[in-house]
């Protein structure tokens, strides 16, 4: 065990013990998919379903904060606190995505991730909480649910959902420039 874990790659071992993808997209696509921003044992899965376009963004409604996906953190040497205090969010930065190396494994919140839902993650915001991801390139724009920690690169804003990604027009390229705005229930 001790030679396997020595022959490993310090990435292939950290992304395995994220419940997010902390790594870039790699720029080659699974055979047959065209071009695409993502690993080769990632991406789309081998049977998304037919209408992505009609899945219903997140609705924010009053949620009890998660206690333990709450806590602060340590992810790659650095320091998190997740910022509970229910004030207003408005950033900008790169979106990244994640699919289906992380499909149905267990998010920050304890979920089961679900590549074609509208959810995604955050390394700060409060689990739950809802968020407005606008894509600035194209101003599409969708509201998914924070139900996990990541992305953990100091150049990535927010990692969302396969689904999320595709409504947003960015999925072939791995990553883009967004606005994430935290919204709150009516």
């Amino acid at each position: 065990m001790n030679v396997l874990l020595r022959t490993l790659p310090v990435w292939l071992i950290a992304s395995l013990l994220l419940g997010c993808s902390a790594l870039p997209k790699k720029s080659e696509a699974p055979a047959g998919s065209g071009p695409g921003g993502y690993y080769l044992d990632d991406g789309p899965g081998n049977h998304p379903p037919a209408h992505l376009d009609q899945i219903p963004d997140a609705v924010p409604k009053k949620e009890t904060l998660n206690k333990s996906a709450n806590r602060p953190y340590t992810a790659f040497g650095k320091v998190y606190v997740p910022d509970t205090s229910g004030k207003p969010y408005k950033a900008k930065g790169i979106a990244s995505w994640y699919g289906r190396r992380y499909h149905q494994q267990k998010t920050s919140s304890g979920e089961l991730y679900d590549m074609y839902a509208m959810t995604g993650a955050h390394p700060t915001l409060p689990i739950p909480c809802y968020v407005r991801v606008t894509n600035l390139a194209n101003h599409k724009s969708v509201v998914v649910r924070i139900n996990d920690r990541g992305p953990f690169r100091s150049d990535r804003l927010i990692d969302l959902s396969y689904t999320a990604a595709w409504k947003l027009g960015y999925v072939n390229q791995g990553s883009a420039e967004v606005e994430v705005e935290r919204l709150f229930p009516k």
